[in-house]
């Protein structure tokens, strides 16, 4: 291995990170003006990026190196508030659909997702949201911000009508009037059933985008969130979700958000940037 590598995802030489040599972008966004608790998801690309330089490249259960279909890390996105930056952050994400790119984007607080959801929501029809959280985050406020992260999915809904969620274990009650009981699945269930996967598919329509807030896993291998949550999904729970989903629809996009290092420990870093991998095998097989 190489002392020094390429400060991009991967730490991939030119061949397989330029723009147009690349499949693939990773839009890097360290905004994080609204977390209410732990702060520092700002530094959550960042971080990222670094761990992923270490990872092996070869992914054993799909026998694929995905790098070789071209992952580019793009410039990443400042912005002096929510708005700006959801207005960046989908100007750029549209810029890369509309050159036949697959956009992963990192945050950040959760709220960046949004700029990225509408993008994708304006390129694809039969279009839908797949939402992995703690957190259900359908207040239509919080702290009067309409476009706190604890407000992402009450945005994303007036996106797209068809947000499944995934994990949930966290809720105020003033949500409650807004969920879709159809339509969200409880850590507390899936941990009792085996079917909830087959169910959450036949929930997604033909093009699926998926957020990811990293808070959705349990704190026992991901306590690097700014609002961790007891009672998680496992690595292989969300694995098995994530591989199923790409075999029957069609993932058009993503985003991983809600990183909040510590650098005492790095492993929650290196789950972040090994799952984003591990997804992009799965879209990317052979």
């Amino acid at each position: 291995m190489k002392k020094t590598l390429p400060n991009n995802f991967g730490g991939l030489p030119s061949k397989y990170s330029s723009y147009k040599n690349s499949r693939i972008v990773v839009l890097p966004v360290p905004f994080d003006k609204t977390s209410t608790w732990i702060k520092g998801a700002a530094k959550g690309p960042g971080a990222i990026i670094s761990a992923s330089r270490h990872m092996e490249l070869y992914d054993i259960e799909t026998a694929s190196e995905v790098y070789m279909s071209g992952i580019h890390t793009a410039k990443e996105i400042r912005a002096r508030n929510s708005r700006d930056m959801i207005r960046i952050v989908h100007k750029k994400t549209a810029q890369f659909l509309a050159d036949h790119k697959t956009a992963v984007v990192l945050g950040g607080e959760h709220t960046v997702s949004l700029g990225a959801i509408k993008a994708h929501a304006d390129f694809f029809d039969n279009f839908s949201v797949l939402h992995l959280d703690a957190h259900s985050d359908m207040r239509d406020s919080y702290d009067g911000n309409r476009f706190s992260h604890a407000c992402v999915m009450a945005r994303a809904r007036e996106i797209t009508g068809k947000i499944i969620s995934v994990g949930i274990r966290s809720m105020d009650s003033s949500e409650l009037k807004d969920i879709d009981n159809k339509n969200i699945f409880y850590a507390s269930d899936i941990l009792k059933s085996k079917a909830w996967i087959n169910k959450v598919i036949r929930r997604l329509s033909e093009n699926v985008y998926i957020t990811i807030d990293l808070d959705v896993f349990d704190p026992s291998i991901m306590p690097s969130t700014g609002t961790p949550e007891p009672g998680g999904l496992g690595w292989y729970d969300v694995i098995d979700l994530l591989e199923r989903v790409s075999g029957r629809k069609t993932i058009v996009g993503f985003d991983v958000v809600e990183l909040c290092p510590n650098r005492h420990n790095a492993a929650p870093d290196f789950l972040a940037a090994r799952l984003i991998y591990k997804l992009l095998s799965f879209m990317f097989p052979g």
